[in-house]
This record gives C-alpha cells, sequence and structure tokens, in this order.
C-alpha cells in the first residue's frame, strides 16, 4: 500500500512537515509496512520555503536584512542547485510576524529587505526566481524591493524618498538607470493566492491595508500614493499593469514584480506542488491524506487541500483531509475531489490545547482513519 501524505501546516502549532510525520506515525501503527511518502506543502504563504526544500532537498541560506521597519532581521532563502533555483519567501523578510501589533504601520513599512534576498538569489547565479508573497507587513507597491535592486525613486529636489508606501505621493522621478541588470536573465514566478489590483477598492490597501496598521484615512491616502507610483511607472516602462489580478498582492508587491520583472503569477500550491514532484509521488498511490488548521469554504480559492485534490483526482485517488477544525461550508468541497474531512479534537477543547497537542492529535486520527480504511477494504475484498 502506498499514501501520500501533503499537508499545509497548522497555524501556531506546527509547521508542514510536523504535520506529515505526525500523520504518518499514526498511519504506522496499522499499516507498518505501508509505503508512507512525505510531501510537506503550503499555497504560497508562510511555510512555502520550509515546504518546498523539505521535499526538494534543496538548501537553506541565510541573509541579514533589512526589515520591515528598518531594523535588521535574519531571513532564509532557498536554493535548488540543480535548477538554479532560488525560492524567496517574502514573509521572511518583510514580514507580519516580524512587526509587533502595536508597530505595524502601513505607510512606513519596506520590503527593501526582500530585495536584498532577491539581489542574493541574483548573486548565486539564479536563473529563476520563486517569489513566495503572502503574510506581508508592507503596503509599498513593492518599491522598496527595487530600491534595494537598484532603482532610485526621487522628490521634487531631486532628493531620495523615504522608504514606505505614503511617501510615494512626494515622487517626481523614477531613475532605473541603476537597476540590477541580471533581472534581464532571471524568470520569475509569483506565488500567490490572490487576484487583487494594485488601486481601487479591491485593492491592496482598501483590502489589507487595515490588518497592517492602517486607519481608514491612511487607506485612502495610500492608494492614491500607489496610483502615483503606477502613474510614474507606466510612463517610465510605456505599459501599466496595475490593473491585472494579483498586482495588488501583498501590499503591491504583485506590481513591482509583474511591472519591473515580468513575472507570472502562479497560484501558490500549484508552484509548491510542481517543485517538491507531487504529481509523481501520487502515481500509483492508494490515498492521499492532506490538510491544514481550518478547513471551510475558503479552502476552495486556491489553498492546499484543494490543490492537492487537483493533482490526486487526476490520477483517480481518493483525498482524505485531517484539518484542525472544520468550518462553515467544508462540505461544498466534498464535489471538488476531497472524498472525507475530519476534524482533530476528540472532545470540547481550548484552541490553545488544540495547538499545543497537534502533533498527538493528528497521529490519533491517522491512526483511526487507516483502522477504517483497512475495515473498508476488507469489506469489499470479497466482492473486488
Amino acid at each position: 500500500m502506498k499514501i501520500v501524505i501533503a499537508p499545509d501546516s497548522f497555524k501556531d502549532s506546527l509547521d508542514a512537515a510536523g504535520v506529515a510525520r505526525a500523520i504518518a506515525g499514526g498511519l504506522a501503527e496499522v499499516w507498518p509496512h505501508a509505503a508512507l511518502v512525505q510531501c510537506p506543502m503550503a499555497d504560497g504563504g508562510e511555510g512555502t520555503m520550509e515546504a518546498i526544500l523539505a521535499a526538494s532537498h534543496g538548501e537553506l541560506r541565510r541573509q541579514r536584512v533589512r526589515g520591515p521597519l528598518g531594523e535588521p532581521v535574519e531571513a532564509g532563502w532557498g536554493w535548488l542547485a540543480d535548477s538554479r533555483t532560488a525560492i524567496i519567501e517574502m514573509a521572511q523578510a518583510s514580514g507580519l510576524q516580524l512587526v509587533p501589533p502595536g508597530q505595524r504601520d502601513a505607510c512606513r513599512t519596506s520590503t527593501w529587505g526582500t530585495g536584498e534576498l532577491v539581489a542574493a538569489a541574483l548573486a548565486a547565479g539564479a536563473q529563476r526566481i520563486v517569489l513566495a508573497i503572502g503574510g506581508s507587513a508592507t503596503n509599498d507597491g513593492g518599491s522598496g524591493m527595487l530600491r534595494a535592486l537598484g532603482l532610485r525613486l526621487l522628490d521634487a529636489d531631486g532628493q531620495a524618498l523615504e522608504e514606505g508606501g505614503l511617501a510615494l505621493s512626494r515622487l517626481a522621478r523614477i531613475d532605473a538607470s541603476g537597476l540590477d541588470p541580471r533581472l534581464l536573465d532571471v524568470q520569475v514566478e509569483v506565488a500567490a493566492d490572490v487576484d487583487n489590483p494594485l488601486c481601487g477598492p479591491n485593492g491592496a490597501s482598501a483590502i489589507f491595508g487595515p490588518q497592517k496598521g492602517a486607519s481608514p484615512e491612511q487607506v485612502q491616502a495610500l492608494d492614491l500614493a500607489l496610483g502615483h507610483f503606477a502613474d510614474h511607472c507606466s510612463r517610465l516602462l510605456g505599459e501599466d499593469v496595475r490593473d491585472l489580478p494579483g498586482c495588488g498582492a501583498a501590499g503591491g508587491m504583485g506590481f513591482a514584480a509583474k511591472a519591473f520583472m515580468g513575472a507570472r503569477f502562479c497560484p501558490g500550491v500549484e508552484v509548491v506542488a510542481d517543485l517538491a514532484g507531487l504529481d509523481a509521488l501520487v502515481q500509483g498511490a492508494d490515498l492521499v491524506i492532506t490538510g491544514e488548521g481550518r478547513f471551510d469554504a475558503q479552502t476552495l480559492r486556491g489553498k492546499t487541500p484543494m490543490g492537492v485534490a487537483r493533482v490526486a483526482k487526476r490520477h483517480g485517488v481518493p483525498v482524505v483531509v485531517l484539518a484542525g477544525t472544520l468550518g462553515e461550508g467544508y462540505q461544498q468541497l466534498y464535489v471538488h475531489g476531497i472524498d472525507a474531512a475530519f476534524a482533530l479534537a476528540n472532545g470540547p477543547m481550548s484552541l490553545e490545547h488544540a495547538c499545543a497537542n497537534a502533533p498527538a492529535l493528528l497521529h490519533a486520527r491517522a491512526r483511526d482513519i487507516a483502522r477504517l480504511w483497512r475495515i473498508a477494504r476488507q469489506a469489499v475484498a470479497p466482492s473486488a
């Protein structure tokens, strides 16, 4: 028997590799001789780099970079030597988790550190960069990243603008003469799960600004500033991409990647599945087990279990979901390739208790699923 275990992380509890190990442990109690193939997954948010490196045996590299508010942070990035591919997770350098709640300021936070990671990848000879842009603390249109790569943003007096999205309202001229020329020779893929444009009521500032500390007044000011930045970029580049789906992702990082790097947007889970070789792993499997912290109707919007199910269904393999909680509308997924779903809780418990005991709960639930699956297979064997 072959079982592929391809879960996402359980936020605030276990990374994807830890989830896969716990599930494998439970299955092994019932099927000690089964081939249990662990393939940690992600959908472009936090944990994407770790999942890809765990699945592909890539190298974790570290770089000291500028954090969202200018403080130094130690950020990791991934390197796949065989394909000369760099995996850059924006949250490592410019993530919301790097800024304490009381200090979150969407007007000032910058993506400069992400640009430093891109520069490190270019210096290593990357031919392909996968940029996972979930979990950002920023709303600067990716301008900080571009500045770290040599772009100059100047005010009316010819002085460099300070960092952050609000400062873009004073932009008078863009000098691209120093932009790193190696960007012309690298393929950039943006792994994201949102399709927002840069500006407007569904844009970066309006939809994501408040969670990054922006007041209603600041949201309006930031939206105007990003629009002003896009005006200058379109005049410089001869093309306006602000309204393309995904350009509003990560506070406009999608815009910068598309406009200046010619980036291609891809659903994050598809990028991870490709790099992890999930399609080949699922071939010949008897069962696929995936999971995430909360499984509900939102999973349809490109989250990990949905992406895993699409791959499994191409090969006619059944899919079971293990989730921290089953939320409203999760039953909708049953017509989209999910065959069964189970929550971890074995009785009333707090979220804190569930998170602290996730490995044991996953182990127990996986063991129970294996026992049920074994009984079902035995029941149908005489008629098979």
